[in-house]
Formats: structure tokens, sequence, C-alpha cells
């Protein structure tokens, strides 16, 4: 579900009938578990399922299996071998993820009355003040470069193969 659909039924279900969060604000961490799983909950799908993809496709490799061979143990052999070269496309989609994760935080801030970069975004369009719409673009901009940024330097920290002279 999208995080306008899933937030308000999240609210509803653990604030509203089982009163164990509360509905907005931020005086502490538990102000922070709605909004951090209902942006949270859909990567998580899509991660645990590359990762699931990437290892069973790792597992069936030449190296695995000579690994396997030399009498390595299967810890060794799952975390040190495969792993390692299984979080590759692991890590291009939790970068590609960045985007949406990005959006769906307006959305997420704006439900649950979170005064940070989301609301102050729809506040500033709906009162039309072009310089705060421009800093808040850009500071959304600038922070999706960096994680793509990131994921590059991941890049060659896992595969020691890959490296940018």
């Amino acid at each position: 579900l999208p995080a306008f659909a899933s937030g308000p039924l999240l609210v509803l279900f653990f604030s509203i009938f089982l009163g164990l969060l509360p509905v907005s604000g931020r005086d502490g961490l538990s102000h922070l578990i709605l909004p951090a799983f209902t942006l949270g909950a859909g990567l998580a799908a899509i991660t645990t399922r590359m990762v699931r993809a990437s290892m069973l496709e790792e597992i069936q490799q030449d190296y695995v299996r000579t690994a396997r061979a030399k009498g390595l143990t299967e810890k060794t052999v799952l975390f040190r071998h495969a792993l390692r070269n299984g979080l590759i496309p692991v890590i291009t989609i939790l970068g590609l993820q960045v985007g949406p994760l990005l959006a769906g935080a307006i959305i997420t801030e704006t439900i649950f009355s979170s005064p940070r970069l989301g609301p102050l975004t729809i506040q500033a369009i709906n009162a039309r003040d072009y310089p705060l719409v421009q800093g808040c673009i850009l500071t959304i901009a600038l922070s999706y470069i960096l994680i793509n940024l990131i994921t590059d330097v991941l890049y060659s920290v896992v595969d020691p193969r890959i490296r940018y002279d």
C-alpha cells in the first residue's frame, strides 16, 4: 500500500483502536514508530525479495561450490562469499528507492503532523512562497544526490574488483 493509504490505517489501528502509539507529534521515539513503519514497509518488502533472489542466484555459482568443497563452514560460505557478491543488486535497489522514500516522506510527515520538511514544503506550495519551495526541493535533490554517491562508493566497498580511478 502507498504511504497515503497505509498511514491512516496504521493510525486507526495502533493509535485509536489499540491506544498503543501516539497519533502525531514529535516528542520522543514513540512518535517515530508509525511514520517509520509507514515508509519502511514497502521498502522492506522490495529489499527482502531482492536479497532472497540474489542469494538464491549466488548460491548456485561455482565459487560457492568450491568454497564448500574446501571445507569452509556454511556460515563462512554464505556471509563471506555469497552475501558479499549478492549485495550489489541489493545496494542498487536501495539507492533507487531513495527517491520514492523522499517523496513518501512528504506525504507521511503531513499525515502524522510531523513538523519537518514535508509539511513545510506543502505549506510553501500553498502559500506560493517560491524561494522556500526552491529551498525545500534543493534540499531533497541534494539528499538524493548524496545517497546516490554513497551507493556508488558502497559498490567498491562490497566488491573490491570495482575500483573508481
